[in-house]
């Protein structure tokens, strides 16, 4: 299945490392012109070099003015938001998301063209993690979060999901989880019985964003290998 995001204008936050640098690069490939947001320069000038027609935002998306500038910096006319909230805290997974999208429906809904946004969610949204309160409860809102959206913005014909991955073997996943008796705990409740690669993710983020999902709007989509059918 063909997928093109040619004359697509799309916004990636989290762009500097795993899924999210991954899914800028892969929009890219596909076509689009591609915003990558990232508070952290080093990653953005890694980035340039890999692919030269990204355009770099750094800023930090807890700083709600800094954020709306640098993004009407960037410019209008984004039909595509893909929002990785990377740290364990509400600031960022939930309320800079609200914000950060906000600001990109805006400009969506006054140029009536429609458009689609997919926010990175995790299965522990919907499974209780030990350790892993605050990061649980804070997919968990992002999940009805999205929801919400997808109600108050599908007349618009703005789509709105979340993808719900799975331990995915990014850099550091393959780092936190590198103990074979740590990874058996998770996999063996895995009915795949593995972890998911960065590719799994991006090409379910790259088939949400498409018209081939025109009529998909609300879901929050399990990368897991069935771990929540367990």
């Amino acid at each position: 299945m063909e997928i093109s995001f040619a004359g697509k204008r799309a916004i990636v936050t989290g762009a500097g490392k795993g899924i999210g640098r991954a899914t800028a690069l892969a929009l890219a490939r596909c076509g689009a012109e591609v915003v990558a947001v990232t508070r952290t320069r080093a990653d953005l000038d890694s980035l340039l070099l890999e692919c030269p027609s990204i355009k770099p935002v750094c800023v930090n998306l807890g700083d709600w003015g800094a954020t709306e500038e640098a993004l009407r910096e960037a410019g209008g006319n984004v039909d595509l938001l893909i929002f990785f909230p990377i740290p364990r805290s509400f600031n960022i997974n939930v309320k800079a998301v609200l914000h950060v999208s906000q600001i990109v429906a805006r400009g969506m809904k006054a140029r009536g063209t429609g458009g689609s946004i997919v926010n990175i969610s995790s299965q522990a949204s919907q499974c209780a993690l030990q350790d892993h309160t605050v990061y649980c409860a804070t997919k968990g809102a992002l999940d009805m979060l999205t929801k919400v959206m997808a109600l108050e913005l599908g007349p618009y014909q703005i789509r709105v999901n979340s993808v719900n991955p799975t331990v995915v073997m990014t850099k550091m996943g393959r780092l936190a989880w590198s103990d074979p008796g740590k990874a058996k705990t998770m996999t063996s409740r895995i009915p795949l019985g593995r972890f998911a690669e960065v590719e799994d993710v991006v090409n379910s983020i790259l088939f949400l964003l498409s018209d081939k999902s025109s009529m998909t709007n609300g879901v929050t989509l399990p990368v897991d290998g069935g771990f929540l059918a367990c």
